[in-house]
């Protein structure tokens, strides 16, 4: 065998496993995250019935709103539509916010903690939530290892505040690491058929950065994300970032979600390529949780090399910090020695 051609086997091992693994997240997965409630026991809510657990239901009953539906997007999308219904809309937007800031992570580690521990710096978690579980996990997974994914809040964040004119991203009342000014928050995109993704500096560059690591994505996470009608315009722009499924013929899909697996291919039918696809109801079975940190190593070595896959090696419910910390040793010491190849334990 050639050196020659020695050398582009690797080089073509080393692009594939370089390529980033990308985690689109719905509402569903800050569910998972605290299925018993936050902190203080408080749950997230979903989108149906949302308006009682606001306490807007008096509110909203004294507007005569047209549609008969309970859902917060139904509502929020006529009240936006009507002139009439300006000053209720905006005490809405006041009480989701109050509702949003009040969520505090339990101290045990969340599937949120799993998620961020089990990509690297070369890949992206984009969320669609307003929570701030994201961010809040992230905060303490630093204290494990600072090698995680880039995160990009695409309806904005109650969590995240920006120096528009450096793009420096921090938290609300921090100031810019550069200028020294107050961040400003992040606005949140509420559930309207024409979202302006345009209107906030941070939240176009959270976009743009979506579609850059989807175009050269090699496997795509989508977590309780159910591709509601009122973000047809955020699919539009997912669908362009990801191309023809004709070109997708080495990459992967898979979707953690409760619905049935019919529904659930009947909403991204247009992302898959064949049978590259997998459908989960849980994130310990998902690629993320059963081979955190080589997921990409993993998919190359199982489907490119024909290499057996060890499915049992991966997290674990109710592990601890302190077991985390134990378990990711090897693997984080192996990403500090820069090798352009990652050892795969998966194998």
């Amino acid at each position: 065998m050639s050196d020659d051609f020695e050398n582009r086997v690797y080089q073509f091992e080393k692009y594939y496993k370089s390529r980033p693994h990308v985690v689109l997240l719905g509402a569903g997965a800050s569910v998972a995250t605290i299925p018993h409630g936050d902190k203080n026991g408080k749950k997230i809510s979903a989108m149906n019935g949302f308006i009682d657990t606001l306490g807007m239901k008096p509110v909203i009953s004294s507007i005569n709103l047209r549609t008969t539906s309970d859902n917060l997007e139904d509502i929020y999308m006529e009240m936006y539509e009507r002139d009439d219904c300006e000053v209720q809309r905006i005490q809405l937007e006041e009480a989701i916010q109050k509702y949003f800031c009040e969520f505090e992570l339990p101290d045990e580690p969340t599937i949120y903690d799993f998620l961020l521990l089990s990509l690297t710096k070369k890949d992206l978690v984009a969320t669609f939530n307003w929570d701030p579980l994201l961010v809040e996990a992230y905060t303490r997974c630093t204290k494990i290892t600072t090698n995680l994914p880039q995160m990009a809040f695409l309806h904005g964040n109650i969590a995240v505040a920006t120096c528009e004119k450096d793009m420096v991203l921090g938290t609300p009342y921090a100031r810019c690491s550069r200028c020294g000014e107050m961040l400003k928050s992040v606005p949140l995109l509420y559930p309207i058929k024409e979202k302006n993704y345009d209107a906030n500096p941070y939240i176009s560059m959270s976009w743009q950065q979506l579609g850059q690591y989807l175009e050269s994505a090699y496997r795509l996470t989508i977590f309780g994300y159910s591709a509601p009608k009122s973000d047809q315009a955020a699919i539009d722009m997912l669908k362009k970032a990801w191309g023809s499924v004709e070109d997708r013929n080495l990459e992967e899909i898979e979707i953690i979600d409760i619905r049935s697996e019919d529904d659930v291919i009947k909403s991204w039918d247009d992302f898959i390529h064949t049978h590259h696809y997998s459908v989960l109801d849980n994130f310990f079975d998902s690629a993320l949780g059963k081979f955190p940190r080589r997921t990409c190593e993993l998919l190359f070595d199982n489907t490119q090399k024909n290499c057996w896959i060890h499915g049992d090696r991966g997290f674990k419910p109710g592990m601890s910090f302190e077991g985390l910390s134990v378990y990711l040793k090897d693997l984080l010491q192996n990403e500090k020695e820069d090798l352009k190849i990652l050892n795969d334990p998966y194998i």
